[in-house]
């Protein structure tokens, strides 16, 4: 009786979150647009690989629009948060749609190999959508903590569950129709859902012109928690690069993909039941010691059973730590960035991670490459140790207390109007 009754108390937690007017809709847009990130890269290397016989071009192209995501992001996230989400998101998506299409009709038509990287390139004008909506439930719950927790829970695990989801859609559109149709598909769905998401202009955060708060950058705390999201960007990079080449040597390459997957069903579950409990005195540190932990069992499992199932239930047991930790990060982030600037300041997080990705699955390649698969989970491993030295030493991962009805000059910076 008492699980039962706690399960229902964790459903009403999200309930009430989509109980207030304009929720549930903005968050039907945000998912559909949110989906195509985890199709674009996939329907890219197999509809470049397919027409021009080369993994090579195909990894260079996605590598490209990765970094140029990485820089131009928070430059877009600024722009939202000085002009408004529905003002800039919708007309830089249709430049990144542009782009994916212009990628569909060069590879299409045999245009030359330099403009794959100019189309792909472009589609780093996509905004970051789910920093969109975070932003969302910071302002419409910036008086409610535990409520935002849930919030911040609940798009952690809809973040896990489109990184699941965009790869098998993606992998079985350009399989079942034409190597075109993930990219095709992916256009759609991004320019559908901002729109519906734009469209609710009621839960969308008022503009406040040009701000006078400094940059998230000059914000105490946010360089050294960046630190912490590019070494946990290693984490996630090097165990993608691992995870294949351990099932490639195993005969079980077709395999790989499912094996991920269970590493973001660990963390979407473990993110639904975080978002529901309330916390009390939860640190960034204690996530990440966890990790940390939790990350020596692919290793384990590698190292001594050699077994590609085996290793399959510790990658499930291992994403348990992703969700909290990335929840928990962000709220340190919403808390320490100026609330005029809150999407700039998470779209920076998604460059340290971008950042922490390129470098993980070099290292995990290289590692692989040398030595061998299985010794390559050991970078993982050191990458979420890292992650908790840095957050150890600089003291980033503290949370900063929640601001209160009673204390309103402490959380709206002061800002002035745009000329």
């Amino acid at each position: 009786m008492s699980e039962i009754t706690v399960s229902r108390g964790r459903a009403r937690a999200y309930l009430r979150l989509f109980a207030r007017p304009g929720t549930l809709a903005f968050t039907v847009g945000n998912l559909l647009a949110r989906l195509p990130m985890g199709m674009f890269s996939v329907s890219a290397v197999v509809m470049i690989a397919g027409a021009r016989g080369s993994y090579a071009l195909a990894g260079a192209v996605t590598a490209t629009g990765l970094a140029a995501t990485g820089v131009l992001g928070p430059w877009v996230a600024r722009l939202v948060d000085r002009f408004g989400q529905a003002r800039v998101a919708v007309p830089a998506t249709v430049v990144a749609v542009l782009g994916s299409v212009g990628l569909l009709v060069c590879v299409r038509y045999g245009a030359p190999s330099w403009s794959l990287f100019v189309a792909y390139g472009a589609t780093a004008c996509t905004p970051n959508i789910g920093g969109l909506s975070r932003a969302r439930w910071a302002h419409l719950l910036r008086d409610d903590p535990d409520a935002l927790h849930t919030a911040n829970s609940f798009e952690q695990a809809a973040d896990e569950l489109c990184f699941m989801l965009g790869p098998v859609l993606a992998s079985f559109l350009t399989g079942a129709f034409f190597p075109e149709a993930g990219t095709l598909a992916g256009a759609v769905l991004l320019l559908g859902g901002m729109l519906v998401f734009a469209a609710q202009r009621g839960t969308e955060p008022p503009v406040r012109g040009r701000s006078a708060a400094p940059s998230p950058l000059r914000s105490p705390g946010i360089p050294p928690l960046l630190a912490c999201f590019a070494a946990t960007g290693a984490v996630f990079g090097s165990m993608e690069v691992v995870t294949i080449a351990f099932a490639d040597a195993h005969g079980h390459r077709s395999a790989a993909g499912a094996v991920l997957a269970l590493q973001a069903a660990g963390s979407c579950a473990a993110g639904l039941v975080y978002g529901a409990v309330r916390p009390t005195d939860v640190r960034l540190e204690h996530c990440l010691a966890g990790m940390a932990v939790l990350m020596t069992l692919p290793w384990a499992a590698a190292g001594l059973t050699g077994s590609l199932w085996v290793l399959a239930g510790a990658l499930l047991v291992a994403g348990m730590a992703t969700a909290p930790t990335m929840v928990t990060a962000m709220t340190v982030v919403q808390r320490r960035t100026p609330e005029d600037r809150v999407n700039e300041g998470m779209s920076l997080v998604v460059t340290g991670l971008l950042g922490g990705i390129a470098c993980g699955s070099a290292v995990g390649g290289w590692v692989v490459e040398h030595l061998s698969a299985a010794v390559g989970y050991a970078v993982p491993a050191g990458a979420a140790l890292l992650a908790l030295g840095v957050a150890a030493l600089t003291g980033a991962g503290r949370v900063p207390p929640a601001p209160t009805r009673a204390a309103p000059a402490a959380r709206l910076p002061a800002v002035k109007s745009a000329p």
